[in-house]
């Protein structure tokens, strides 16, 4: 066995890169991960909002439903 073979993912194909959960290299079953465990732990950020960009409101945003309903209004339509 070759030092290349050890780099092989559980399918064969090379391994690229380092799993970003944990920092072990990838597999290839898995990639960009390194096993079924990381791809679930990076799934489950995505979903409870780990990943999130937080948001900061400015000033400007308060008085956009105000702008709305006042040019709503221009135009004649009331219903929203």
């Amino acid at each position: 066995m070759t030092s290349s073979d050890n780099r092989k993912g559980a399918a064969g194909a090379p391994a690229t890169g380092l799993c970003p959960v944990c920092g072990a290299p990838a597999a290839a079953p898995y990639a960009p991960f390194c096993s079924k465990r990381c791809a679930d732990v990076d799934l489950h950020r995505w979903l409870t909002g780990g990943y999130a960009i937080p948001a900061v409101e400015s000033e400007d945003d308060g008085d956009f439903d105000a702008d709305l309903e006042a040019d709503l209004e221009a135009d004649g339509e009331d219903d929203l």
